[in-house]
């Protein structure tokens, strides 16, 4: 993916379009699901209303969540949804109208918004600073006052469909009472909850509907990009923990997702799901909206080539689990984009080389049109994939691995690795540094550190 020059059409649009309102939120308890409506509009122009909706289920208890505690989680899920329609326009101001916000808030709102759209505005070639990207002004409304709020000891897992949150499920599940979550379910989150045992009438089920408005602007010509998606996960996560009285969102983001998509850039295309804004996340909640809830990841303390040993030892996920987007709706791998390679190099060295034949429906690892995906993903570019994909060294690692352990022939793209610098660099670094690491930097207890190093044995 290379950058487009949109920074003329940035400033034009800028001057065209002056202001952005969140104008309100309702919410409507109806027979068989929970539903929010949210009303944002730009200048007199444009009107969005983006739906989320939740389908009951016998756990929830709405009447244990007070009008100002729900109204502020619904608030906040707001806060996080009305980015992907900014960013349609870039207007210099955000106003926000439902309640009045601190300039502590207003700060630390600015900050998610410009690193999450860190990846948006370098893709755009538009020339931001986080001083003057955007003004946000919060001047009526009431001020959302922290609750007070009693939790269970179970723990929701958001499920995604590939292997990371297949990790954390089944290994959780021997200490908590767990219940899977999913956002806009797809045949492979299905197929990995039943898997693991859910009855789907059991999970969390949530579906986010994008206002069809943006679609047509978008295929107008307006700005568009990636958004910080993790953060909408968190701040929906903590409103299904809150009416289902679960104390704990456990997710599956790993050490991996701190490293930056540029090097020596804080552009990075994970940034929702590094442990700066867990950090970030954890101190707001605590401070602005709920004490109770233990939102953190599970898997933070891990790297993706560890990650993939233990997803290995789960063979009865193979047929199932998907970490394609290409493929998300067919449900399928596409083998032909960077996440299909990045995963197929992961984890090569844990399973054997027919069985992720089976599993891709093809060898990714002998296919020329892949090379480019791969010197991006193995650092000969400056620049990795805009994907959640691993960090350069533990692909490269995972690489010399694959190598030690393959027939020869070697395939087309290990072929031409075996000459490059990168392997003569990497063969010589033991394996173990990485299978054996353990990222200080995390929230875990102490019962889920002993889970985790006791069966991390790869």
């Amino acid at each position: 993916m290379h950058p487009i020059d949109n920074n003329s059409k940035y400033t034009e649009f800028r001057k065209v379009y002056k202001k952005f309102y969140y104008e309100s939120f309702s919410y409507q308890k109806g027979n068989k699901d929970f539903k929010i409506t949210y009303c944002f509009r730009i200048d007199n122009e444009f009107v969005f209303n983006p739906v989320i909706t939740i389908p009951y289920r016998d756990f929830y208890r709405f009447e244990n969540v007070s009008e100002s505690l729900l109204q502020s989680l619904i608030f906040h899920i707001g806060m996080i949804e009305l980015i992907s329609y900014w960013k349609a326009v870039c207007p210099i101001q955000l106003i926000i109208k439902p309640y009045k916000l601190s300039e502590e808030q207003i700060l630390w709102w600015k900050k998610l918004y410009f690193f999450g759209l860190a990846e948006f505005f370098y893709l755009n070639s538009i020339q931001a600073d986080i001083n003057n990207f955007v003004q946000i002004l919060s001047e009526s409304g009431s001020i959302p006052i922290k609750s007070i709020f009693s939790t269970d000891g179970s723990c929701i897992v958001p499920v995604g469909g590939g292997k990371d949150s297949v990790v954390t499920l089944e290994l959780l599940k021997k200490l908590y009472e767990v219940t899977p979550m999913v956002i806009n379910p797809r045949r492979a989150t299905d197929a990995c909850i039943e898997v693991a045992g859910y009855p789907i009438n059991k999970c969390i089920i949530v579906s986010r509907t994008i206002d069809p408005l943006l679609l047509t602007l978008n295929e107008k010509g307006f700005l568009n990009g990636h958004t910080p998606f993790s953060a909408m996960l968190a701040f929906v996560s903590l409103l299904t923990a809150i009416i289902s009285g679960k104390g704990m969102v456990a997710l599956s983001n790993e050490a991996s997702a701190n490293e930056s998509t540029i090097v020596g850039l804080k552009i990075n295309h994970q940034y929702s799901k590094s442990f700066e804004f867990e950090k970030d996340f954890r101190e707001y909640v605590e401070k602005f909206i709920v004490s109770e809830i233990n939102y953190h990841s599970f898997l933070r303390p891990l790297q993706e080539l560890q990650i993939a040993c233990l997803f290995a030892k789960q063979e009865k996920y193979f047929p199932v689990f998907k970490s394609c987007n290409s493929g998300s709706k067919s449900d399928i791998w596409c083998c032909n984009c960077s996440k299909c390679l990045f995963a197929f190099i992961i984890l090569s060295p844990f399973i054997t080389k027919d069985k992720m034949n089976e599993i891709f429906g093809d060898n990714l690892l002998n296919k020329p049109t892949m090379q480019i995906y791969f010197n991006q993903l193995s650092g000969t570019e400056s620049i990795k994939p805009f994907e959640c994909v691993g960090t350069i060294e533990e692909v490269n690692l995972a690489l010399c691995m694959i190598i030690e352990k393959y027939d020869r022939p070697l395939p087309y793209l290990l072929k031409r690795y075996v000459v490059s610098k990168n392997f003569q660099k990497y063969k010589k670094i033991n394996p173990l540094l990485i299978m054996k690491s353990f990222e200080k930097e995390n929230f875990l207890n102490a019962e889920e550190i002993s889970l985790l190093k006791t069966t991390l044995s790869c």
